[in-house]
């Protein structure tokens, strides 16, 4: 008798693990509760069908709210669910109010670069201004730039972006570069010698803040689900209210991923719990990171057509070579881990 009880009581100890659970599905071009879940106001707008959905995950344990060990062993015997100790998941001493603040912190950008993406891909312009957000420690812009510092242009090249600033700071070839800023107001040039970086480019040792203003308002009413991982979905959402036809043809697609305001797709966490989540949601297709394909080999729902996508691009053309009845045999997949 004392053993039962002691092995009922073990049941509802709080447990030191993280549950991630199929969550579900929003579509991008649809409605969430009475209004769209994106609206463009200041742009011509056009007809969409089907779905492109974002995928989510439930999250519990941890510091949104400790598990027992009775949930843990339902979950372990749950294909669908995974099981993760929770100092593999949150830093000790994380807060459930640090993760909703991180997850919204993380939120606004990727929709930002979601919009800057969309509008790349359309050949929308709009302006992109760095500043300088913080300066590594020992970097070569120590002691010249300052946090604040808005970057105008690189050797006499306008600094338009990420991707110009890259592109002068690597002619430099490592001689010294003069940097225009504007600091309280008022332009100076400065000289700073980038050096050459791990990955093979030169750099400054700054830390980045990107502010993009748009020819016109895009929101996404999406306030409860956090991170930056819905941001490829918010990107083909976008576009698909933005051009003519229905890029879906009233097919079903579903996915996940970040992206950058150059369009680049990135690896996202949960995703073999988001598959499920959108076969159950009744998804055909799903893009996924090619960067978490060894997450998604082997692990595909029945049914599903997985696609791997690095850029939106990728992702695009995917959409409409499946959405008109094309075979997936072109485009690439997560086998093997490729």
């Amino acid at each position: 008798g004392t053993a039962l009880v002691l092995g009922a009581a073990g049941l509802v100890i709080p447990a030191p693990y993280v549950l991630e659970a199929p969550g579900p599905t929003f579509n991008t071009i649809g409605e969430i509760g009475d209004s769209p879940l994106i609206t463009i106001d200041g742009e011509q707008t056009y007809p969409t069908a089907g779905e492109l959905a974002l995928t989510t995950v439930f999250v519990s344990g941890g510091p949104s709210g400790a598990v027992n060990m009775g949930e843990v062993v339902a979950s372990w015997l749950n294909p669908e669910d995974a099981v993760l100790p929770v100092d593999f998941v949150y830093p000790p001493g994380t807060t459930r109010g640090e993760i909703q603040e991180g997850n919204a912190a993380a939120m606004t950008p990727s929709q930002e670069s979601a919009v800057a993406a969309a509008l790349d891909e359309l050949e929308i312009p709009f302006t992109e201004e760095l500043s300088v957000a913080g300066i590594m420690e020992d970097a070569p812009a120590e002691g010249i730039l300052e946090t604040g510092d808005i970057l105008l242009s690189v050797d006499g090249t306008d600094v338009t972006g990420v991707e110009s600033l890259r592109e002068s700071l690597n002619e430099s070839e490592g001689a010294p570069a003069r940097i225009t800023v504007r600091r309280d107001g008022t332009e100076q040039t400065l000289e700073v010698t980038p050096t050459l970086g791990e990955n093979g480019t030169y750099q400054m040792g700054a830390y980045l803040s990107i502010d993009f203003t748009f020819p016109f308002d895009v929101a996404i009413a999406l306030e409860n689900v956090g991170g930056a991982s819905a941001g490829m979905m918010f990107a083909l959402g976008i576009i698909d209210k933005l051009t003519p036809g229905e890029l879906t043809q009233g097919r079903n697609f579903a996915g996940t991923g970040t992206i950058d305001a150059d369009g680049q797709v990135g690896p996202i966490g949960g995703i073999e719990q988001k598959m499920v989540g959108a076969a159950a949601a009744g998804a055909e297709f799903f893009l996924a990171p090619k960067a978490n394909c060894d997450d998604v080999a082997g692990n595909i729902p029945e049914g599903l057509e997985v696609v791997s996508v690095e850029t939106l691009e990728q992702a695009l053309t995917a959409v409409e070579t499946l959405a008109a009845g094309n075979s997936a045999d072109g485009l690439a997949r997560c086998t093997d881990g490729s």
